[in-house]
């Protein structure tokens, strides 16, 4: 009786989920950054307004911007650049036109010598005339490409996080900021990984092409169920685990060089642009 009970209201819970998932799907990002502003979606964007770019976000004092702006540029993979705003400055100027970086992402995370201190919802209360933001690239946006081409998503499948690790792979140093690539990793029928190759190169902007497929040892990943970030997905027989640069990377290069204080996107909550992924993509 106690099974079945707990059976149904599983059953109740998940079919609401669903029914919320298909409603946020036919939203817009102007009305889904409104849901995030008034507290009503805190959860991982991927797979949510399909066809439109999502980006990382990095928050730092004035006096750290000169040499992140200089460490995106030497390290465009992992960080390629989106929108700077001027110290001080929430509202986006090119990503969207009425967003505000302090309340329309769904989870910040505050990192102060490089240890996370807390994470919260919104950054009113905090909010300083000296911050600088950087919107950084987001693998989500080729996603859509590579669903169109029915290469598999398994993160979007399984209703996960991207799982993201903390590679070997070292970041060309730029003033203060030193440290490790991050990379998300998506697993691929042998078949499929040329064509998924080919459709994310054509998104530089997004991060592009893989920085490496399989071998997870090779890039110093020992572990693949247990991610530094996001959740681990199901790796199904004869699949190779595919790598692609990440926008995570800011958050362990902070952990690494522990500025005073850095704000980030809680990894899998990104910010939702206006911009078409379309736009974003080499013709």
């Amino acid at each position: 009786m106690v099974s079945l009970f707990a059976y149904c209201l599983g059953s109740f819970f998940l079919l609401v989920f669903l029914n919320f998932m298909y409603k946020i799907n036919t939203l817009n990002p102007k009305e889904i950054r409104d849901l995030i502003r008034k507290g009503k979606w805190n959860q991982p964007t991927a797979g949510i307004a399909m066809g439109y770019a999502q980006a990382n976000l990095v928050i730092l004092p004035k006096k750290y911007a000169f040499d992140f702006l200089l460490f995106c540029q030497r390290n465009p993979k992992p960080c390629p650049l989106l929108e700077v705003l001027e110290p001080g400055k929430f509202r986006t100027k090119f990503l969207s036109r009425d967003a505000d970086i302090r309340t329309d992402i769904p989870r910040y995370n505050i990192y102060r010598k490089g240890k996370l201190e807390t994470t919260v919802n919104e950054l009113r209360n905090i909010w300083m005339n000296d911050f600088v933001t950087f919107l950084l690239g987001c693998s989500f946006s080729f996603e859509e490409a590579l669903l169109r081409a029915k290469i598999p998503v398994r993160h979007i499948e399984e209703n996960k996080n991207v799982p993201m690790y903390i590679s070997s792979i070292p970041c060309h140093p730029a003033g203060v900021f030193h440290g490790p690539m991050v990379v998300s990793m998506r697993p691929l029928p042998p078949e499929k990984i040329v064509p998924a190759v080919r459709i994310t190169s054509r998104y530089a902007s997004v991060h592009g092409a893989p920085v490496h497929i399989g071998s997870p040892s090779t890039i110093g990943i020992v572990n693949m169920k247990r991610p530094d970030f996001g959740d681990p997905v199901t790796i199904q027989k004869g699949e190779v685990p595919v790598f692609w640069a990440c926008g995570v990377t800011p958050q362990a290069v902070v952990m690494k060089t522990k500025p005073d204080l850095c704000i980030t996107h809680t990894p899998g909550h990104m910010f939702i642009s206006d911009l078409l992924n379309e736009e974003l993509a080499l013709l």
